[in-house]
């Protein structure tokens, strides 16, 4: 192999790992639409989530007491909420 067939290699090389690195992915396209209930069961695992985070915190004593209710009850609403509206899209 002389110099410019290994020139010509390296830069087909070249070109071959810039278009694999930076070729655009289409996965998006391939994945599935979340529906509404799947949004809604996502969104009550996050705040499930969020609730014991809070009374973790709470007990770790990062919360006063109104403050702690207060999220408490915001949180146990909003789940709350969720919870018919998501009983709602089970029955349809």
């Amino acid at each position: 192999m002389n110099a410019t067939q290994g020139l010509v290699a390296s830069v087909l090389l070249a070109i071959a790992v810039f278009v694999y690195t930076f070729w655009p992915d289409n996965s998006f396209a391939s994945q599935p639409q979340k529906t509404r209930l799947d949004y809604l069961l996502e969104r009550q695992e996050q705040l499930a989530e969020n609730l014991r985070d809070l009374v973790f915190e709470f007990n770790a004593g990062k919360y006063p007491e109104e403050d702690f209710q207060a999220q408490r009850s915001r949180l146990e609403a909003e789940t709350a909420q969720l919870v018919s509206e998501i009983q709602l899209l089970q029955r349809a």
